[in-house]
């Protein structure tokens, strides 16, 4: 079965899909990757998990006009619901994404 590319997984899921534009090279993705999980966890998968690398779809990153990494956009059905960049404290994340499930 081909792997879903990830503007049909952005644009078709029913459910709400966190993207995360980062990088493998980004210290502050790493720093991130934990504390995403953890709110996602908590939020028992009401919002998928989509992690893009810039380095390999470069048009979406263009697309969606993420000049910086970390980047996070909330999606439901393709439609952008909210979007932050940079480190983001764990409870502003969930606060934030509560908003939406």
């Amino acid at each position: 079965m081909p792997k879903k590319k990830p503007k049909d997984i952005i644009s078709k899921s029913l459910d709400a899909v966190l993207v995360d534009f980062r990088a493998d090279w980004c210290g502050p993705c790493q720093t991130m990757d934990p504390i995403i999980e953890e709110v996602l966890d908590e939020l028992k998968g009401k919002i998928k998990l989509l992690k893009l690398d810039i380095d390999k779809h470069p048009q979406m990153a263009l697309q969606f006009a993420v000049r910086s990494i970390p980047h996070y956009i909330l999606f439901k059905r393709g439609k952008i619901l909210w979007r932050k960049g940079g480190l983001i404290p764990k409870r502003d994340l969930e606060k934030a994404l509560k908003g939406f499930v």
